[in-house]
């Protein structure tokens, strides 16, 4: 039995929940899943999962076991891109992960850009508005916007960005302007699921914070769906400033509320602490960073 091959099907396991996922994740006939931790867990003469119909959890020995197996394969993986000469030139594999609108708008240009100048790197643009564990995830870096849950990263500040609320000048012709959070009762809205509530905005007021009850008359799951609504003059939305930027420059939406709006949001890149740092990711941190900070000054 491979015992590095085994860790690595164990390890795929637990991060993705259940065996049909890591076969899928590893692209590995299930019933070859099952027989690798099956052979490991014989060859240990230990339990290390408890399966049932809906999860697979680790027992107390597993726990231990999967600790120690990621720390071997971490320093395997680290042993071979250093023979592998990525510590003396900027070489090898990057993941790097964004939000959906920002990552496309603003990282993706960056990232061709990066990857005309360096040849013997590839790249992996992971976008998703959820935060990634780089903990637990293989990931080099991420652009995060909000405050970082992980203390353990390493963030390298480009600039912040606002929660606005935006309607249309038409709109606005139609049905007046509002000049205080709690007139947004009267006002059709657009709400953005998963960011802002379907139900209330919440605004500062001084240093009181105020929860206004709004009435959604669309609720969608994309800024672009909720920005496009907007500009049609169906209501007033909530978005990131960066989401509107082309919008209000082009004259279709226009800022409402921002004596009310909360303190802006940080946006950083985060990387796990190495040393030392893989040229790659050096590399890419040094290129990428002072571009994102144009981008968001601008």
């Amino acid at each position: 039995m491979d015992r590095f091959d085994a860790m690595t099907v164990l390890l795929a396991v637990v991060e993705h929940g259940s065996l049909s996922a890591a076969s899928r994740e590893l692209r590995v006939p299930l019933a070859t899943i099952s027989r690798k931790v099956s052979d490991l867990e014989a060859r240990l003469k230990a339990q290390l999962l408890t399966r049932t119909n809906r999860r697979i959890v680790l027992t107390e020995v597993g726990r231990a076991y999967v600790e120690a197996a990621r720390e071997i394969l971490a320093r395997v993986e680290e042993a071979e891109r250093t023979a592998a000469g990525e510590y003396s030139v900027p070489k090898g594999d990057l993941t790097v992960t964004a939000p959906i609108v920002f990552g496309r708008l603003h990282v993706l240009p960056i990232v061709v850009e990066f990857l005309k100048l360096h040849p013997d790197i590839n790249l992996r643009l992971a976008l998703g508005d959820r935060f990634s564990n780089l903990l637990e995830e293989p990931i080099d870096t991420a652009l995060r916007i909000g405050s970082l849950p992980d203390s353990e990263l390493i963030a390298t500040r480009l600039g912040e960005i606002r929660r606005v609320v935006y309607a249309a000048p038409d709109y606005l012709r139609r049905h007046g302007r509002p000049e205080h959070p709690r007139d947004l009762q009267d006002h059709a809205c657009i709400t953005f699921e998963g960011v802002t509530s379907a139900r209330s905005w919440t605004f500062l007021d001084g240093k009181r914070e105020l929860h206004v009850p709004i009435r959604s008359r669309l609720s969608v799951n994309t800024a672009e769906a909720a920005i496009d609504a907007a500009v049609s003059g169906l209501g007033i939305t909530r978005v990131l400033s960066y989401q509107a930027a082309k919008a209000v420059a082009d004259g279709l939406l226009v800022e409402l509320l921002t004596a009310f709006e909360h303190a802006a949001s940080p946006v950083q890149l985060v990387y796990l602490p190495q040393r030392p740092l893989p040229l790659k990711l050096r590399a890419f941190l040094d290129f990428a960073a002072p571009r994102l900070r144009e981008r968001l000054a601008a």
